[in-house]
């Protein structure tokens, strides 16, 4: 550990240079991946825009409990069965996964595919049960 610092202090600019370079890639990441949006203003986007609840976990996850009237289709077969999804290209989409993390992918997939506004719920179901939200079983 102390090699490390002495490290880190003599060449203060590689490790600023790493720095720079990390967060520049997590920042890239987290902007392919989409915005995300709370529990709340998920809710919002569904009653007041008419936005729709894609819920990309699989049929076990799905069974535990999922946000009333949300589509199901596991990220697994969503390349195969985005064609039922085309009606509501130009409605807001709110993607749901289980921690928030899967959904980045269904999200850069849904853009793709020409869907007009994709957003993915942040924190996924655990903290959509955590800010106890209605679940449909």
């Amino acid at each position: 550990m102390e090699r490390l610092i002495e490290f880190a202090i003599q060449h203060y600019y590689l490790v600023g240079a790493w720095v720079l370079t990390l967060l520049l890639l997590l920042a890239t990441e987290k902007r392919k991946s989409g915005k995300s949006v709370t529990p709340a203003e998920a809710t919002r986007m569904i009653n007041k825009e008419s936005g729709v609840v894609l819920d990309i976990r699989t049929r076990k996850e799905w069974d535990t409990g999922h946000i009333t009237s949300a589509h199901h289709i596991p990220l697994a077969d969503l390349d195969r069965r985005l064609n039922e999804l085309d009606k509501y290209k130009s409605k807001p989409v709110v993607v749901v996964c289980n921690l928030g993390q899967a959904a980045g992918t269904a999200t850069k997939k849904l853009k793709a595919a020409g869907f007009e506004q994709v957003v993915r719920l942040s924190g996924g179901m655990t903290e959509w049960k955590n800010q106890n939200m209605p679940i449909v079983k």
